[in-house]
Formats: structure tokens, sequence, C-alpha cells
């Protein structure tokens, strides 16, 4: 009896250790999986948001006035551009994403070219935003002086919208099939170009504004060029069959889904867009929205590695779906979201640190460093918070939810956040900081409302519902 009792622990501690291996090496495969997406992603997405960077930090040393104008255009008008054109993009996502599962590899060429109208047509009805930009600035209480300089800015701008179309469509077909290593490169090769002319046509030739923002254009429509060659020229032959007119047809079905998904990113986008247009009615508005706009922009950077666990997660949902498997699907989301959060909280524990010493990248003032040190604990907990959220949101992207997160995001952000940050900014008069933490609060209770869905969700009746995006 006791040999035989022996002999079962034995056996049982075994089958502990086989399954604990069996775990290890699950998430080691899930893990090599998710980061052929997500690396390649978070690169590009450094790089690409790096452009912005660069010239800040260029159009910073120009003067103040020149900042806080690029600021305006940036996080407000760019920003507002940005999420209707990416979120309108996302859709691509989910259609390809499940295409590529399904191996319904000649529908994703055809999805391609119909986002591509779609979101045409879309920055078209953008464009006067981006023409009127001064009068519009003035018309919300924007300071006159600035509102003008955000009028030349975004002028320089349209250039960039218009590229925002042919890079956010192409990153989402090529991700879907894993191929967005070429991203990548294109966006490394970018930054170093940008960086280079900025000097030249900024510093060297002193154009200012003229000679950043040229710069600015070439550097986004450089990755452009090489992607769009890239896909029609032969590395892409099973899922680009070459230019259709089934683009053309059954419309309403991409209409809707991009609708659904422009709405769901956008507003988040534009919560931060709010934060801005807030803090430029308060006392000593030009010093508020520097720091601000340095917060922001290193809050920026970090969400770009979010954004890159966003992609990937939309990415291997999306194909788990197309696939019909519910467990494989479920997994990813678990992996992907704990590597996120464990980045965030080391990037979380940095920021907290280095506070106010960060400021001096980007700007000499020293009342906007000292600005920016006071904001930091706020920055350190917006940054931790984004190593989850997105990632949430990119199971919705994948799943095909995006108009549920959509309801979720306005009652989150619009009904709570906003309003509890207008009472502590201006009842209780804690300024930016008190705008900033009620959005921070809004950003909370909308993690935590993901996290239930995404728990809830019968993962396995979820794979028969994804079964009619993929348009036949």
């Amino acid at each position: 009896m006791e040999g035989e009792l022996k002999q079962k622990l034995l056996k049982s501690a075994l089958e502990e250790e086989e399954e604990e291996l069996t775990l290890v090496k699950r998430v080691w495969n899930e893990s090599k999986v998710m980061w052929v997406v997500a690396a390649p992603g978070i690169f590009s997405r450094f790089s690409t948001f790096g452009l912005n960077v660069i010239s800040q930090a260029f159009i910073g040393h120009i003067g103040s006035r020149e900042l806080a104008g690029f600021a305006l255009v940036f996080t407000v008008l760019v920003r507002f551009a940005n999420g209707i054109l990416l979120g309108m993009a996302s859709a691509l996502s989910t259609l390809c994403g499940q295409a590529y599962g399904a191996k319904e590899y000649g529908m994703m060429g055809v999805y391609l070219q119909k986002s591509w109208i779609v979101l045409f047509l879309t920055a078209t009805c953008l464009l006067p935003l981006f023409i009127f930009t001064s009068p519009i600035l003035m018309l919300l209480g924007q300071d006159e002086s600035i509102a003008q300089m955000a009028g030349i800015i975004s002028s320089w701008s349209i250039p960039i919208l218009f590229a925002f179309i042919v890079s956010f469509t192409c990153q989402m077909f090529l991700q879907s099939q894993s191929k967005n290593t070429i991203i990548a490169f294109l966006a490394g090769f970018s930054i170093i170009i940008h960086l280079f002319l900025s000097w030249l046509l900024t510093i060297k030739f002193k154009f200012e504004i003229a000679g950043a923002m040229t710069s600015m254009s070439l550097a986004f429509w450089i990755p452009n060029i090489g992607q769009l060659i890239f896909i029609t020229c032969g590395w892409c032959s099973d899922t680009w069959k070459g230019f259709s007119f089934l683009a053309f047809k059954d419309l309403w079905p991409v209409v809707k889904l991009s609708l659904s998904s422009g709405v769901m990113l956008c507003l988040e986008l534009w919560y931060n867009t709010i934060l801005v247009l807030l803090t430029g009615n308060m006392k000593n508005a030009e010093v508020q929205i520097d720091a601000l706009s340095i917060c922001l922009n290193i809050n920026g950077w970090e969400m770009m590695i979010s954004l890159g666990f966003m992609a990937a997660v939309s990415v291997r949902v999306a194909n788990e779906l197309g696939k019909g498997s519910s467990k494989a699907a479920k997994f990813s989301i678990v992996v992907t979201v704990l590597t996120s959060f464990a980045i965030g909280f080391v990037l979380f524990l940095f920021f907290l640190f280095f506070r106010e010493r960060l400021a001096y990248i980007f700007t000499s003032n020293k009342d906007v460093a000292n600005a920016v040190g006071d904001l930091s604990p706020l920055l350190a907990i917006s940054i931790l918070l984004n190593s989850v959220q997105p990632v949430l949101s990119g199971v919705a992207i994948g799943a095909g939810w995006q108009s549920i997160v959509a309801y979720v995001n306005i009652g989150c952000y619009y009904i709570i956040g906003i309003p509890v940050g207008v009472v502590l900014g201006n009842v209780f008069h804690l300024q930016v900081k008190g705008i900033w933490i009620g959005m921070l609060f809004g950003t909370f209770i909308q993690t935590l409302m993901l996290i239930i869905i995404t728990y809830k969700t019968n993962w396995d009746e979820q794979v028969f519902d994804s079964l009619p995006l993929i348009i036949s």
C-alpha cells in the first residue's frame, strides 16, 4: 500500500511537472508568434512617432510660439484626423486577419482596395479642417497668435493627412499575414532621413517651419512608396492579385465596419486632444500647453509599444477565430496583455524617477521643464494604464467588437472622465493636473470594462459570430 501511494504521488508530481513544462512551452510558442508581429510593429510605430518628436524638438528651438502652434496642430488636428483614419483602417485588420486565418487569401487584396476608397473619401472630407485651422482654433478659445501659427503649420500638414491612408492600410494588410518586417525597415530608414533633412533645412539653411514640415512630409511618404512596391510587385503574390473592380462592389459592409472601427478608436485618441484644448483656456496657457505636449509626446512614445501589442493581439485573435480555434485566441490574449503590462510597469518606474530631466530634450525653458516635472506622476500612471487598455482594444478589433467598445468609450471617457476632470480642474482649481486626473479615472473605468467584456465572452460562440465578417 505504502509503495503504491508513493508511486501515485510520484506519478502525480511528474504529471504536474509535465503540465507546467507544457504551459511554459505554450507561452514560449505563443510569444514567438506574437513578437513576429509586435516587434516590427513597435519599432515602426516608434519610428513614425519619432518623426513627430524630432520635428517638435527642432521647432521647439525656433521659439515657444512655434512649439505651441505645432503642439496644437499635432495633438489636436492631426490626432483628430489620425484617429478617424487609423480607426477606419483597423476594420481592414479585422477583415484581413480573419480572411487570412480562414485561408481566403484572394479577398485580402480586394479588402485593401476597398479600404483605400473609403479612407480617401474620408480624408477629402477632413481637408477643410486643415485649410481653416486658425479661425477654428480661435473659435474654440485659443490664443490668437498661437492659432495663427497653427494655421501655417496645418497647411504644411496636408500631405501628411493623405499619407495616413496608404500607411495605415498597407500596415494592416501586411501585419495580418505577419509580413510587417518590411514596415519596420522602411520606418527606420525614414527616421534617419528625417533627422538629416530636419537639421539641413531647419538649422543649416534656416528655413524654420517650412524646412521642418517639408522634411516631415517626405519622411511620411518615403515608407509608403516602399510598402506599395512590396505589395504590388510580387512579394505578396498570394494575397495581392492586382487591381480589381470588385473593390467598388458591396462597399457598404466595409463602410459600416470602418465607421464603427473609426468611432471606437478615435474616441480614445481624441481623449488627449480634449485635454490639450481644456488646457488652452487656462492661465499661462503657453507654458501649460508646452509642458502638456511634452508629457503627451513621452506618453505617446510608450503608447507606440502598446499599439505594437494591440496590432499583434488583433492579428492573433483574428487569425485564430478565422481558423475556428477559440482556445488559442484566448491564450494569445492572456500572453499579450501580461507581456505588455510587464513592460509598462518597468517604464512606470523609469518615468517616476527621471521627471523634469526628460523635458530638456524638447525645450530649454526652465518654467516648462518644472511644469513637466510637476506632471510626471500623472504621466507615469498614464503609461501604466496604457500598457493594458490599447491591448484590450486590439482584442476588440480582432474579434469585430468595435461598435460595442465605442459605447464603452463614450460612457467612460465622455460621460465620466471629462466631466470629473473639468470639475477637478476648474471647481477645485487643480488646473491641468485636475483635468488629467479626471481623464485617467475615465481610462481606468474603461480598462476595467474591457477586462470584464473579454473575460465574460463566450469564445466558442465568437468563432461563429466572426464568420459573417469574412465577406465572400
